[in-house]
């Protein structure tokens, strides 16, 4: 059966991680482009104050709290999408949150909550998605794998097997819908450090604060990628040429990897500040600045385009996007 994404202003979009990051930057421009949306976070006062932005102008939105390591949770995601809109165009598993320190420095719960927030919810996610999408035309399935789905790093062990594990997932699972002709597109984003606050969330093991390590790249292009995997069938996307380099050179040169991450990866992770007394994270609840953030505070210098966003036909995004705040940062 042929897959036939609808344009952006057509489409019903489930996004997970809606509040933070790299899904408050795709939730605001899926809005922009006129997309319907199902927005889900743990923090459901974040949620409203995202649901009244959008709503002032005029954009359909409806919001979930839900924890996407819980299938019920999930199953009640799927139903109020269904209900206000019967069907889901395209499902986005966003929400995601890591650890750092060394793997025998992290709890065994904390590594669970790790697995169970990233790999698991992506899981849940997926499988309700395909759920409703089998019996309603199909779409697309998108899920956030990460430079470290290919090459893992020091300091964030679990986050890096989560996303090992979120492409093996994805990859299976891409085949056995190709077997039986489902109409559904499925997507891996691999993005490569991205100037979110992801470090601010992270639960911290270290002696200094958590960094992301340069080249830094703006959320907003993630988005774009994002976006295009909606209305276009794509395999796998990485943003930024570091996820890509990453990724070549893990596979042609493991060894010389290792050394190249020893070398740079523990001090590039770490800030010179000192992790802070009573220092509060992400990992087991929601944001405890219940602030609407896409970009971290951090002074360093991010990178507004990308050099290297792999994935053919990336014209046809921007054919749709004369639209106000879609932006041309794409390069092929």
């Amino acid at each position: 059966m042929a897959i036939k994404l609808k344009p952006l202003e057509q489409q019903v979009i489930v996004l997970t991680g809606a509040t933070s990051g790299i899904g408050l930057a795709t939730a605001r421009m899926a809005a922009e482009a006129g997309a319907s949306l199902v927005l889900v976070a743990r923090d459901g006062d974040a949620l409203d104050t995202l649901a009244h932005e959008m709503r002032q102008r005029g954009v359909e939105v409806a919001t979930v709290a839900a924890d996407v390591g819980d299938p019920a949770d999930v199953e009640r995601i799927g139903r109020e999408a269904i209900d206000r809109h019967g069907r889901i165009d395209t499902w986005i598993n966003n929400a995601g949150i890591s650890v750092y320190g060394t793997n025998e420095q992290v709890a065994l719960e904390d590594m669970e909550r790790v697995m169970q927030t990233n790999l698991w919810g992506c899981v849940n996610g997926t499988l309700e998605a395909v759920k409703q999408m089998k019996t309603r035309g199909g779409g697309a399935i998108i899920n956030i794998g990460s430079e470290v789905s290919d090459r893992s790093i020091p300091l964030q062990g679990t986050y890096a097997a989560s996303k090992h594990a979120i492409k093996a997932f994805t990859e299976s699972l891409r085949m056995e819908l190709e077997k039986e002709n489902a109409p559904i597109a499925l997507t891996l984003v691999k993005p490569s450090a991205i100037a979110t606050p992801f470090p601010q969330h992270a639960k911290n093991y270290m002696e200094h604060e958590p960094a992301l390590p340069p080249p830094n790249y703006a959320p907003e292009i993630v988005a774009e990628a994002i976006l295009h995997a909606a209305v276009t069938k794509e395999r796998e996307l990485f943003v930024g040429g570091h996820a890509k380099v990453a990724s070549v050179l893990g596979g042609l040169m493991p060894r010389g990897m290792d050394r190249f991450m020893n070398a740079t990866m523990f001090k590039q992770q770490q800030s010179p500040k000192p992790s802070r007394n009573g220092r509060s994270d992400a990992l087991h609840d929601a944001d405890p600045a219940q602030e609407l953030r896409a970009r971290n505070r951090s002074s360093a210098s991010v990178s507004e385009s990308s050099p290297y966003i792999v994935g053919g036909a990336l014209l046809a995004l921007w054919a749709l996007a004369g639209k106000p705040g879609m932006r041309r940062t794409w390069r092929a």
